[in-house]
């Protein structure tokens, strides 16, 4: 039996029927899911590259030196999320003495201050874009509800005026404009699942690179002071 092309869901004629404000949710959504995925792939690809370079901060404690653990490091953490504070501390030790208003602070008080400016920039640098996936997977299903309810709205409006309502009439409309709201939540779905375990890979990361930074705190402190 051939469907009537009244009554069947047809997306083309949806588009077809549609206005600038079903257009506009339409492209919205197009946009939000395009910029969501190119979010997701970039922070996942960075994320598992972070997560290989862990293990490279026990390299830094096994080298001879602070120069080579400092160039082992750097070597293998393409990321810089750890490799930036040996080189600040390393840094700080070459500049230690120099007339400033940091030099005019202790040598452990530099020393803090330049190590937590370094876990400040790592941390920003982390939670790029995690406020884009939020307000993405927050906000998709609302505008994809918006697109439902002005297409309903519009579907009611051209069944009424002919006259007649017929459930028959009415499904075919319906149903293409609900669709809207399937794509919300198709846009909003990864958002929210990338987000959270982007949450939790930072979690992770920083809690490593703040026992990094108090281990480093500690040998810039005493160790390495103690040679100079």
């Amino acid at each position: 039996m051939t469907p009537n092309p009244d009554t069947s869901f047809n997306l083309a004629r949806y588009w077809e029927q549609g206005d600038a404000v079903s257009h506009a949710v339409a492209w919205l959504l197009l946009a939000m899911s395009l910029a969501s995925w190119f979010c997701i792939l970039a922070k996942g690809y960075a994320a598992w590259r972070i997560r290989r370079a862990a293990p490279a901060v026990q390299a830094f404690w096994d080298a001879p030196t602070l120069h080579d653990g400092v160039a082992a490091l750097t070597e293998a953490d393409p990321e810089l999320v750890y490799a930036p504070l040996a080189q600040l501390g390393a840094a700080q030790l070459k500049v230690a003495g120099r007339p400033s208003l940091g030099g005019e602070m202790g040598h452990a008080e530099q020393v803090t201050r330049v190590l937590r400016a370094g876990v400040q920039r790592v941390t920003a640098r982390l939670e790029a874009g995690l406020t884009l996936l939020a307000s993405i997977g927050s906000t998709a299903p609302f505008v994809g509800l918006l697109g439902t309810v002005w297409g309903i709205y519009h579907a009611l409006a051209a069944v009424s005026s002919a006259g007649t309502v017929q459930i028959d009439k009415v499904a075919g409309p319906v149903g293409e404009a609900l669709i809207m709201t399937a794509i919300g939540l198709t846009v909003a779905i990864p958002a929210v699942l990338a987000y959270n375990g982007f949450n939790r890979v930072n979690r992770l990361t920083l809690a490593e690179l703040d026992a990094f930074a108090f281990d480093l705190h500690a040998y810039l402190t005493t160790g390495e002071r103690a040679r100079t």
